[in-house]
């Protein structure tokens, strides 16, 4: 079984890669507790390993393993990795095997000295990348492309001996998504984000820490005011309590994932300047713009519909309760045959018959990726005495996979690809079922269209290879064992 890279998911089938976090201490003081506390606030977005590395003046030290933040660091091993310049992760893993051979931050060396990686997002030329590495006699210890990004960086500054040119060697050689935090042995914080900006990256300060993460929520657990977002393309260095940035990418166009709206960031992040609970809002409001029904109560699934439901109840002053209970304490499942999807539902949401027995429900979630746990919670609510559920999607049909750091990699794992709504409507088992569209979900964003990446609902990316990809995978089923993204494509 180790030998296949069998994926872990959660109900909905949608995990996000991963978050990251680093801190510089103005004043030369330990900042691993804030990095331990980030890494709680980011939890979220990966439970499958997590760690740490610091800068103490003298080295760079590293902890990581596998399981949650409390199972993989302990508090008393924060001791090992105390330092002014440190960084932190937490990783779901969207390429390898994902065990602690590939959790984050990885180490390297280089003509620079030692330097501590991490990274939140998914390079798309992953296999061809690593190749062409090997290649030239690059050794890899993990199957992770943040130990790709590092041997890159690596082999750019010996090469180059600049940090901002080797990176900006890099950027034209790898395709994807990477939000990246790397830690120098000479007491240099080095932090970059890719061309189009995809995976989030924001900052914050006060008067003696600067720090970065993939939400702010990360700051806030800190109390550190957020000062805005790393750019596209930008490299930003700090050593000797210095900044210097500067952008690098040739060509630089902000296309930032919309399903971090939608689903992955929590609603109490600042993401690119929008309240994520605001534009969740805004969706379930837009959501009963379409629309005049009938209906006793509205219903969110637990827990990120939650706003949704809100704006869709407050709009058509329909009452929303809370139908659907969610065992907090169920994690992750494995990918299951069909017929085991509805037991896996039953394990992590119960309803409250009383409050939907003989009901008209409005059912609200924030998509719909293979449709096998929407029809077993659609059941689930049928059975528990709801007369009719109609269904809400507060995002449009996802017909395509995503290359930079959603685990969607094939086409035939989503059931908008294949069936129209209506036939997703039959196989969920709704009474009625109703998507927003692209524009609308845009509107509610509140960004230009053109600055988000849209990828999974449209088929159109952001990135040439990812294109590529695309086209690839629709006339082959990539290996059991692989996502499409880890094969030598050329």
């Amino acid at each position: 079984m180790d030998k296949k890279r069998l994926r872990v998911v959660d109900l909905k089938f949608l995990k996000e890669e991963c978050g990251v976090v680093a801190a510089y201490s103005f004043k030369k003081k330990d900042v691993s507790l804030l990095i331990y506390n980030a890494l709680i606030a980011l939890q979220h977005r990966g439970q499958d390993s997590a760690g740490i590395a610091s800068f103490d003046g003298k080295n760079i030290n590293v902890i990581k393993n596998v399981g949650l933040v409390s199972e993989a660091i302990k508090k008393s091993e924060l001791l090992e990795v105390e330092g002014y310049i440190s960084l932190g992760h937490v990783r779901y893993p969207t390429i390898g095997a994902g065990g602690v051979q590939d959790a984050q931050p990885f180490l390297g060396s280089s003509k620079f000295g030692k330097i501590a990686l991490a990274h939140n997002g998914n390079i798309s030329n992953y296999g061809l990348s690593r190749d062409i590495l090997e290649k030239k006699k690059i050794k890899f210890c993990s199957t992770c492309d943040a130990e790709l990004i590092l041997n890159n960086l690596i082999l750019n500054l010996n090469n180059s001996k600049d940090i901002f040119v080797a990176i900006k060697n890099l950027m034209a050689e790898l395709d994807g998504a990477y939000s990246v935090c790397a830690i120098l042995d000479n007491g240099s914080l080095i932090v970059f984000r890719d061309p189009n900006a995809i995976r989030p990256l924001c900052w914050g300060a006060d008067s003696q820490t600067i720090m970065f993460a993939s939400e702010s929520v990360a700051l806030d657990i800190n109390s550190i005011p957020l000062k805005g977002n790393v750019e596209a393309g930008q490299v930003i260095v700090i050593h000797k309590n210095k900044i210097e940035k500067k952008i690098v990418a040739p060509k630089t166009s902000s296309k930032h994932c919309a399903f971090e709206f939608i689903y992955f960031s929590r609603p109490d992040s600042i993401q690119e300047e929008r309240l994520v609970y605001e534009v969740r809002y805004n969706l379930g409001k837009k959501l009963a713009q379409k629309e005049k029904i009938k209906a006793d109560v509205v219903v969110p699934v637990p827990d990120t519909s939650r706003p949704a439901a809100q704006g869709y109840s407050e709009q058509l002053n329909i009452p929303i309760v809370e139908g659907l209970i969610k065992n907090r304490y169920i994690g992750r499942t494995f990918i299951m045959p069909a017929t085991k999807r509805k037991e896996a539902v039953r394990l992590k949401l119960n309803p409250i018959k009383k409050l939907i027995e003989g009901k008209e429900i409005v059912l609200i979630d924030d998509s719909i990726v293979r449709g096998n746990t929407a029809g077993s919670i659609v059941s689930l609510l049928k059975e528990g005495g709801a007369k009719k559920v109609h269904f809400r999607v507060a995002c449009p049909p996802i017909v395509a996979p995503c290359f930079y750091g959603i685990d969607l990699p094939n086409f035939d794992d989503l059931i908008a690809h294949k069936k129209s709504i209506e036939q997703i409507r039959q196989a969920i088992g709704a009474d009625s079922l109703v998507y927003l569209t692209i524009d609308e979900l845009v509107d509610c964003i509140g960004l230009p269209k053109e600055k988000l990446c849209l990828g999974c609902l449209s088929g159109v990316y952001p990135t040439i290879y990812s294109q590529k990809l695309a086209e690839i995978i629709k006339q082959k089923n990539p290996k059991e064992d692989l996502r499409i993204w880890e094969e030598k494509i050329i």
